[in-house]
């Protein structure tokens, strides 16, 4: 499938082939504060499948809960995380909420889940907001 995305300001623009069937779930603690929420959504691709269209992400390298390292990206400007490529593999994680098609993927898998935040796994009691 291909897929287009952008950071929140639409500074960083890119495209990838992706296989819809890897989109994953991770509750490590440290996808929880990259993102600053309960967990991070990831679709896999690899470097030959993923072009920068315009800008120029900055980045940083991490070790992760795994004890792997990875690059993550993200966009000078607004923020927004949009990568990772792992330094070992240099298979790359985009997050999928900076994917135009993001509504047509599902995740198929999760990892780390023991770091998973209580309320992570069951939302459809918490009372919706009538005006969304």
């Amino acid at each position: 499938m291909r897929i287009t995305g952008s950071c929140h300001c639409g500074v960083i623009r890119y495209e990838a082939e992706v296989d819809p069937s890897a989109v994953g779930i991770c509750h490590c603690t440290d996808c929880q504060q990259l993102t600053g929420s309960a967990y991070r959504v990831t679709i896999s691709t690899s470097p030959s499948k993923f072009h920068i269209l315009s800008g120029s992400p900055k980045g940083y390298r991490k070790l992760g809960d795994s004890g792997r390292p990875s690059d993550q990206f993200f966009c000078g400007t607004c923020g927004s995380p949009l990568w990772r490529v792992s330094a070992e593999t240099g298979e790359i994680g985009i997050r999928l909420g900076t994917v135009d098609q993001r509504s047509q993927l599902s995740p198929t898998h999760q990892s780390f889940v023991a770091s998973a935040l209580p309320f992570a796994f069951d939302i459809s009691q918490i009372p919706k907001d009538s005006n969304s």
